[in-house]
């Protein structure tokens, strides 16, 4: 008798251990005037199919449906009187001028990603690789869309994010755009850092998919270890609705 109750309590322990490693489930709070919708690098380069990254995150931004998701996510905030907050990436000439870097950084210099010709000027601007994908122009060029400076890395250290949304009394970021597990994920590291609350769109992103490297998958993980909450295109629409609906 003694074994067998030595054995079940044996049993028990083991069994405990996954269990209690079980993640606990959180969310975030879509409270409307202190909720923002973020979307990192809407941009030819990435999203249209003569971008220069297209070759390698196009297989994912189609399976996602990933650019009639980010419309979606721009239109609902309007809607909603949302804001809707631009983090874009760009490099203008005297960024090449850098002296190191890492292989995905190295390479946007190299392809010349999101290039821009001058940080004072819009020529050649419009149609571009750094531009928007064109059936976004209408969002982000309404009044009221706040486009901040250009990150030029990953993250938004570098630009004026943190400052924009503070001084909007946002405490709750709804987080999408590209790529997955370069900017999207590094936006949502700082945000997180800063204070936030950070609901991530699963399938308003995507990322590039190499020989022995799933990008999209990597993130995925990241997200749901992390973020306060992730959640589908669809799931954030209903939510921001329902918060507008009912204050």
């Amino acid at each position: 008798m003694r074994q067998a109750n030595w054995s079940f309590a044996v049993l028990l322990l083991a069994l405990a251990g996954p269990l209690q490693a079980q993640l606990p489930e959180t969310s975030a709070t879509f409270e409307p005037g202190h909720t923002a919708v973020v979307i990192t690098d809407p941009q030819n380069d990435f999203l249209h199919e003569d971008g220069v990254a297209w070759g390698v995150v196009g297989e994912n931004v189609v399976a996602n449906d990933t650019r009639t998701n980010l419309e979606r996510l721009m239109q609902v905030a309007g809607e909603t009187g949302t804001p809707l907050v631009i983090s874009p990436h760009y490099y203008y000439p005297t960024d090449h001028h850098w002296e190191f870097g890492g292989p995905l950084e190295v390479l946007m210099h190299e392809i010349g990603m999101f290039d821009r010709d001058s940080p004072l000027s819009t020529a050649g601007f419009q149609g571009s690789g750094a531009d928007w994908l064109e059936q976004y122009r209408p969002y982000i060029e309404a009044d009221g869309t706040i486009v901040t400076n250009p990150h030029k890395v990953y993250g938004p250290q570098s630009n004026d994010l943190v400052l924009q949304l503070r001084k909007r009394g946002i405490t709750t970021v709804v987080l999408a755009g590209m790529s997955a597990n370069l900017c999207t994920e590094s936006h949502l590291r700082e945000l997180l850092e800063q204070g936030f609350e950070v609901a991530v769109v699963s399938d308003g992103t995507a990322a590039a998919q190499l020989p022995g490297l799933d990008g999209y998958e990597a993130a995925l993980t990241n997200f749901q270890f992390i973020a306060n909450e992730v959640l589908s295109t669809d799931e954030v629409v209903e939510r921001l609705t329902s918060a507008a609906a009912n204050p």
